[in-house]
Parts: C-alpha cells; structure tokens; sequence
C-alpha cells in the first residue's frame, strides 16, 4: 500500500509538471501611469531590459538614483522520475506522454507480494464467513451429518462436538457457494443417494459395527449372566447393611480407617537386581508377585518375603506389569517383548498371548477369571481367553497409548486410561464406550473401579486422583495427591473404606474412601514407588519402588488392643 501511495505522489507531481511545462512564454507588460510615472515591464527571456521604475522629481530633493536588479535566471531543468506502468489488458497502449519512459517500471518486492498475498487471503476468508452466516445450514445434528455424508466429508472428527460439525458444515458449504459448485455437488449426491427402484432394500441394509468372531459373542453371554448374579448380591448386601439394625456401617469405617491410620513398615526386602515395576497379592494373601526391568518375575512367601517360591523366566524384554487370578493359583505377566503370558504358582507357562503390535503396559483378570485384559502402546487393549489363549476382543478408541485397566466386580464394566488423557468405560456385554471421562490435563496412568460398583478412581501425570461418579456421569472429587505423577490407585477391595495412590514423589498416601481427606502418608522408599496392591482383608499393603526394594506395610494395632476396645472387627466376605 505504500508503494501504490507514492506511486500516486509521483504521477500527480508529474503532470503538474508537464502542464508548467507546456505553457508558452508569458509576458506581463503594464503601462507607465501618468499620474505616478511607474513603468513596470517584466519578462521572462533574459533578452528583455530590466524593469525601470521611475518618479516624478520633488522640489527641494535629489533624484534618487533608480534600483538595480540582477540579470534573470535561466529556467531550472527538472529531471522526471521514471514512472510506475501497471499491465494494461488487452494490448492498450500507453499515452504519448508517457512513451519516453516506456521502458522503466517499478518493481514489486517479495515482501510486497506477501503482504498482498494475505491480504485477498483474509479477505477470501471474510467473504466465506460472511457467506457461512448467510446460508441455512441445518441444525439437527443427524441432518448435518447426512448433508456432510452427500457432500463427501466426514460425518465426524475426533472429539469435534455438534455446534463444531454444524460450523464445519457451514464453513464447506460457503466454499462451494463461491466457487459455484454448491448446488451441481448436492444435486448429485442426491442423486446417488436416492434408492432405486429395481434395488432390494435389504441388499442396502449393513452392519454398522465389525463382526467379531463366535467365540466373542459367546464370552459376552457368558459375562451377562455372571454380572447380573454379581450385581444380585452386591445389592443385595447394599440393601442389608443399610436396613438392618446390627450393621453399623459408620462404626465399621471408623474401625477401617483407624486402621489404615495404624499402618507401619513392618519389613522391607531387595526383589531383584533391577527397579521394581509391578506387585501382587494372591487371593488368600499367602504369596506376593513381583516384577522388575530384567523381565524376571518372582514369586515370594508372606508374611516377610525372605523366601523365594518361584522364579518366571520366559520374557525376553523388561516386565511392565503382574497380576494374581481372583478365582484360581495362577497369575499373569506382561512385558515390552508385546506378549502376555500365564504362569502356575509352580513356574508352569500356561499360555502366551500374542497380538499386540507394541509394548504391553498394564494387565487384568476379568472377576470370573476366564478372561485377561491387556493395554499396549499399539493405542489398544484386548480381551484374551485365558483357556484357548484366543484373542476375543481388539478394542480401539484412545487417540494415542492406552496405559492402564480395570475391571468392575461385577464383570460387567471394564475401564481403560490411556496417554490421550482420558478414561474410558465400556459395557462388555455390548462392546460399547458408555462414558468417556475428561479432566486430566496429563496422561493417566492407572484407573480402579471401587467395590461400590459406581465410583471410578483414576491418577495421572497431573499429579492428581480423580473420583468419578458413573451414576452422574461426572467429576466427584479431585485430590491434589502427590508432589509428582501418581503411578497406581487402588481401592480398598472389601467396601472401599480407603484408597491408596503410589507416587514417583516416593510416597504412598492413604485417602479416605467417605470424605477424601488424608489419613496416612507411608514413607520409606528411596526412588519412585512404581506399585502397589493390598490384601483382600485390608491388613496388608506392599509395595515396589526403583529403589528395587519390596516394603510390607501392616496395622500397628494388634488382636488384644482390638478386644480391649470392644472386639471391634471388619465384616469380610471372601
């Protein structure tokens, strides 16, 4: 714009000097009045005399000499600046004028170009904003993803709400206006899209879902029918404790609490040569797993893990995760060589379960314990038959890795957290993602359902855990947990009167399962606290750091002060 500025300056400067230019040359001639006696005869060629001026003589005075003035000045020669030429269309020539400086023209810099380059770019844009706001775009979200299907655009993008997909739509259909090819496009894709005559309906019926093999549909039969018997008794109870008389179920968390407030390092024991990555209990709490860097996992006797029972050698990469069955002396592995594998309490290998296209994360036993749940850096998590060592299910939707997993008691949920920074609930019975929880501003790590059935807890690199409620379909409770990313959170597994996170800030903290609050902060590990798992009876938590120790943490209070207060105990169902 400034370049088109001057070049105005300079054109208007120029013909106001070619029309000076072009003016004969003028001379001012006055005649000498009598009664002054003035003559005044300018001119401008240097040939004409110098003007006179002449008085008339005062008596009693002297002449006074007449004025001298110097020659004139010969006209100043005024050089033309060359002048800018826009292409003219059409061949038009140029005016005579101008046909002496023909060959000179302004040139353009490229940041000149660029300059104007964004501006029709920004105005092009203007123009289709403005055009968006004039069409009628649909707005029931089921018209705008028919129109964008006719249009030959996705119906959808990852994470894009109905007010963003109808705004695209809005944004598609103004660039085909302008470009005059709005209305020839959905006249031909209504076209197309019109059923025909001669074509049966049914031939244009189809799945909108993959078809998985029998042995899925059959497996997820057989989980209906064990999640509903579950659901039964977990109400069931529910219903109990809270109508019958006896149950105290504030005294018995109070008891649970002060309980896990008690809670001192009754040992510690080295576990391997290298850090610690995973632990767990087996149901009866007589053997604890461990998994480490080296991809060994080892098998140790309760209650001062000194004696080695087992040791699982077959990973040929690091094992990232280990788990206990819930219903049998058998336990799962997983390691960075992208296989799971299955083990007896002997050091059998079972089954090895192969498919994954990346590192395994974390595992799970499915409550029936016939099914295993694997997560990989593959953006996957898979549901395998432990019998057949078969794949039944490939799971997809996490936008980037999926790290942690768990299922719900009742066998009937099964949640998924992943470095996309969100958790995820699927109906196992129907296969569907029924909750997709947003809140975390870094991956998450770890998720647990609580024995409650409705509360879902998860802990990420945000340094928080987040209580879910699947009943409203929100947030619950945010605990700011710990001073660096929380690696494991687990319920309680009797009622879920507590719930404890493991930190990379070499900590573990106890949380109160009613109100949240803090109860007790275990310290003793050296580096990073990778896991941790907890008795079914809630007498026991171990856990397993970098520091490559195994630390045992139990309640101070003993049998004999607990019948001194009452004979309070905690009713277990096993």
């Amino acid at each position: 714009q400034e370049h088109i500025k001057l070049t105005d300056q300079l054109r208007s400067l120029l013909r106001s000097l070619r029309r000076v230019s072009e003016l004969p040359d003028c001379c001012f001639n006055m005649e000498p009045n009598n009664e002054d006696n003035v003559s005044f005869i300018p001119s401008a060629s240097p040939a004409v005399p110098i003007t006179q001026i002449t008085a008339a003589p005062v008596p009693g005075l002297s002449p006074i000499p007449p004025p001298s003035f110097p020659p004139p000045m010969a006209p100043i020669p005024v050089a033309r600046p060359p002048t800018f030429r826009p292409p003219q269309n059409g061949g038009a020539k140029a005016s005579d004028s101008d046909s002496e400086s023909d060959d000179e023209h302004y040139v353009i810099s490229e940041e000149s170009k660029q300059v104007r380059e964004r501006q029709e770019k920004a105005m092009q844009e203007l123009l289709i904003k403005r055009r968006a706001a004039a069409i009628a775009v649909p707005t029931n979200d089921k018209s705008v993803r028919d129109r964008l299907r006719r249009l030959g655009e996705p119906i959808t993008l990852f994470g894009e709400q109905e007010m963003e997909r109808r705004a695209r739509l809005a944004q598609l259909m103004a660039r085909l206006d302008i470009g005059g090819q709005l209305d020839k496009l959905l006249q031909a894709y209504e076209d197309d899209a019109a059923p025909k005559e001669e074509v049966d309906e049914e031939e244009l019926q189809y799945p909108f879902f993959t078809e998985g093999p029998k042995e899925l549909r059959e497996a997820r039969i057989e989980i209906a029918k064990f999640s509903i018997k579950r659901a039964a008794v977990r109400i069931q109870r529910a219903k109990r404790r809270r109508d019958d008389p006896d149950e105290d179920v504030e005294a018995e968390t109070k008891w649970a609490l002060k309980q896990a407030k008690g809670l001192a390092l009754d040992c510690s024991n080295f576990g391997d040569d290298r850090p610690l990555t995973g632990c767990s209990f087996s149901r009866d709490g007589k053997i604890l797993a461990t998994c480490s860097l080296s991809g060994v996992t080892k098998l140790w006797e309760m209650p001062q893990v000194t004696n080695k029972i087992a040791v699982l050698k077959d990973h040929k990469e690091r094992a990232t995760d280990v788990v206990f069955s819930p219903v049998d002396d058998c336990l799962a592995t997983a390691s960075a060589d992208r296989t799971a594998k299955l083990w007896k309490t002997d050091g059998t290998l079972l089954q090895t379960f192969e498919g994954h296209l990346d590192r395994l994360a974390r595992v799970a036993f499915h409550p029936s314990g016939k099914y295993l749940g694997t997560t990989s850096f593959d953006k996957t998590w898979r549901l395998w038959d432990i019998n057949t060592g078969a794949e039944l299910l490939l799971q997809e939707g996490h936008s980037r890795s999926v790290y942690g997993i768990a299922f719900q008691q009742d066998g009937a949920l099964a949640a998924s957290s992943g470095l996309d920074s969100l958790a995820r609930v699927w109906d196992l019975r129907t296969g569907r993602s029924i909750l997709v929880f947003q809140g975390h501003i870094k991956p998450v790590l770890s998720v647990t359902f609580s024995p409650n059935g409705y509360h879902l807890a998860s802990g990420g690199e945000d340094n928080q855990c987040r209580i879910w409620d699947l009943r409203m379909r929100k947030s619950l409770y945010i605990i700011p947990a710990h001073a660096n990313l929380v690696s494991q959170v687990k319920y309680e597994p009797q009622e879920g009167y507590f719930l404890a996170t493991a930190s990379y800030d070499m900590k573990v903290n106890i949380w109160s399962g009613r109100d949240f609050s803090l109860v007790k902060s275990l310290a003793g590990h050296e580096s990073k606290v990778a896991s941790l798992d907890i008795t079914a009876d809630s007498s026991c938590i171990a856990t397993v750091s970098h520091d490559r120790t195994i630390k045992l943490w139990t309640s101070s209070s003993n049998e004999e002060e607990e019948e001194d207060q009452g004979g309070e105990t905690m009713d277990v169902d096993l």
